[in-house]
């Protein structure tokens, strides 16, 4: 899967770690529910930077259609929240 941090470039996310970036996904959902900033705040940096870690950077000359796009780490808690569906940011 090909996922997208705005701002930031694309990353090639192996399928055997979906799992766990649906669980940081669904530890992003909790606090944007509650409008709890602080958390909120936390819980998407540390999503992006599991994407950073766990996925495989694509050179930028590259151009491939992202499966998915996550908002960067300066995207609001009301801008997030339009972007979540029932499934969070990561569907699955």
């Amino acid at each position: 899967m090909i996922m997208r941090i705005l701002g930031e470039g694309q990353y090639d996310i192996a399928d055997e770690h979906l799992e766990q970036l649906n669980h940081l996904d669904t530890a992003l959902q909790k606090p944007a529910d509650a409008s709890d900033e602080m958390a909120f705040a936390s819980a998407l940096s540390a999503l992006l930077d599991a994407v950073r870690s766990l996925g495989t950077p694509l050179p930028n000359e590259t151009i491939t259609p992202s499966d998915l796009v996550l908002p960067d780490e300066t995207t609001s808690l009301p801008q997030v929240r339009d972007l979540l569906s029932d499934e969070g940011l990561i569907p699955g």
